[in-house]
């Protein structure tokens, strides 16, 4: 456990990789370090693992650590996983990557022609401006290597609202607006998955030792695993294909019967109000051996 700055106390950062609605990777670490720590060994792992399985498989690795830089609003994302080791990683192993990229004065000045242009948009139109621009950059510092960033020069009622990626994707596959609106932003969905972590009490880790804490945190990757599972196979066809795991478990789950054991049968008896019994019954028969 250590100090994180946004959240203001003391606390843990996990780390979840996901593959659509696969979850790959559940990492407890302390919160006293970079954002990044532990991806590369992590990703090396989870590469390695598909490639043997499918080798041609093109891979890309979207990231991006969802931690505004300032508490008091949302402006200035953190770049959290747009770090030299783990772009040359995937450079050097063929891996392509998408990750966001904080703004700095050097970047805004690049995309001011453009912001001025989302600016007159904006005041034409009354309405949300956005302009795209990509363009190759390199940090001074800390960056080996020129990369291609793609800018969203966006102004809104508030003013402007900058963003910016960088990727080893090229121009002629993801041009620079469908980079950013159609790969990019559905990143948030990933979010999601995120979310149901916590409906599976992932965040109850008081223990006093990592060990424990990370043990917990296994046992509610492995409850999201089950149940995801259930909702792939077991709900498929229902209108609960697609339900958030709160939902599953609050009304699939706990829910109220009379249990009787005999020699031959276990009988579960249910409430014949019980609202949501034809999924039920469909998810057992999907699922009966």
């Amino acid at each position: 456990m250590g100090w994180h700055g946004y959240y203001d106390s003391y606390c843990y950062l996990p780390l979840y990789i996901f593959c659509g609605d696969q979850l790959l990777c559940a990492r407890l670490r302390a919160a006293n370090q970079d954002a990044a720590a532990g991806a590369v060994d992590e990703v090396s792992r989870i590469v390695t693992q598909v490639r043997v399985r499918w080798p041609n498989t093109p891979i890309v690795l979207r990231a991006d650590s969802g931690v505004p830089t300032d508490r008091s609003s949302s402006v200035g994302w953190d770049s959290g996983f747009c770090r030299e080791e783990l772009m040359g990683w995937c450079e050097a192993n063929k891996v392509d990557y998408l990750f966001g990229l904080a703004r700095n004065q050097r970047l805004s000045k690049i995309i001011g022609a453009q912001m001025h242009q989302a600016r007159v948009l904006h005041q034409t139109t009354g309405k949300a401006a956005r302009v795209f621009t990509g363009f190759a950059y390199i940090t001074r510092n800390s960056w080996s290597r020129a990369r291609r960033v793609v800018a969203k020069a966006e102004y809104l009622d508030k003013g402007e609202n900058p963003r910016f990626v960088v990727t080893s994707l090229t121009p002629d596959k993801w041009p620079d607006q469908d980079l950013y609106e159609k790969f990019y932003c559905a990143r948030g969905e990933m979010e999601n998955r995120i979310k149901e972590q916590m409906h599976l009490f992932a965040d109850r880790l008081s223990t006093d030792e990592m060990k424990g804490n990370q043990l917990r945190l296994y046992f509610s990757a492995l409850a999201y695993t089950l149940i995801e599972a259930l909702r792939r196979l077991g709900l498929k066809g229902t209108e609960w294909v697609q339900a958030q795991v709160d939902t599953i478990r609050l009304k699939l789950f706990k829910i109220g019967a009379i249990v009787k054991i005999s020699v031959r049968r276990v009988l579960l008896q249910l409430s014949s109000a019980y609202p949501w019994k034809n999924i039920f019954a469909h998810a057992f028969q999907a699922l009966r051996c």
